[in-house]
């Protein structure tokens, strides 16, 4: 397998499955907050699959193994990711930022939103860390790695702010997030972020011309492309690209409401 289908099979995966938790989300919210916690339940075998595709990929070095391991990795993220957005694993704060206020309390509620979520991301990372640091497969590590510091990249970029915030898929659990954002021309972080990424997408090239294995070109690939996705996903925080049009066709249409929050850009979730 050459490393471009690798490369594309890892844009239809992040596009598809960002589609599919952001259906599943849109349409429990309709149906209020008993749906969001049916919703997030039913889907915790999702978990179970990703934590036995880890353990079985780690001594897998072939391509199936690989693609296990990549797959994996989403999948553990993913349910994290579904209990967020419907509001099942969020923060002790769930209450919108009170105007004027400084910036140390903006910053400690805004972590107070996000508090548990982060906390299990962050525990999901160290576990996957301890157990495929010596595997002869690490790639579920390196893949929830990449999604990890991207968000937390991005999360911090939209603290600091930055000028195109898009807020149109965010769920009703979570209407009081927005608040905590800041629109922006520019923040100092966000040169760095956007270099570390492309650094680490430069880094994951150079290990896939240097693979010597079927194996590890594909997991190289699959890395590369998905941190420049990553690295997209932060351009479109500053940039007039509408990636919400990549998933709106799937979502039922919004229920009419009266937000005020600044539209366009990118979603941040």
């Amino acid at each position: 397998m050459t490393p471009w289908i690798a490369a594309l099979i890892a844009l239809f995966i992040w596009w598809f499955s960002t589609g599919t938790i952001l259906m599943a989300v849109k349409y429990a919210d309709r149906a209020g907050e008993r749906a969001r916690r049916t919703t997030t339940w039913a889907a915790l075998p999702l978990m179970g699959l990703g934590a036995y595709g880890t353990f079985w990929s780690m001594t897998q070095t072939d391509i199936m193994g690989i693609y296990v391991a990549f797959l994996s990795a989403l999948a553990l993220w993913g349910w994290i990711e579904l209990a967020f957005l419907t509001g099942v694993i969020t923060g002790p704060n769930r209450r919108a930022l009170p105007p004027h206020r400084p910036e140390w309390e903006r910053f400690i509620r805004a972590w107070g939103t996000l508090a548990y979520h982060e906390i299990l991301l962050a525990g999901t990372l160290i576990a996957l860390g301890l157990a495929l640091w010596h595997a002869p497969n690490p790639f579920a590590f390196y893949t929830f790695a990449v999604l990890f510091f991207a968000r937390i990249s991005a999360k911090l970029n939209l603290f600091f702010g930055v000028p195109r915030i898009n807020v149109d898929f965010l769920p009703e659990a979570l209407a009081h997030l927005p608040s905590h954002f800041r629109i922006a021309n520019m923040n100092w972080l966000f040169p760095i972020s956007v270099t570390a990424l492309t650094f680490a997408a430069a880094c994951w090239l150079e290990r896939l011309y240097a693979a010597e294995t079927a194996g590890a070109i594909t997991g190289f690939a699959l890395l590369t492309a998905l941190t420049a996705l990553a690295a997209l996903e932060h351009w479109v925080m500053v940039l007039p690209i509408p990636d919400e049009r990549l998933w709106r066709w799937m979502l039922p249409a919004p229920k009419p409401t009266k937000n005020t929050t600044p539209q366009g850009g990118h979603h941040g979730l």
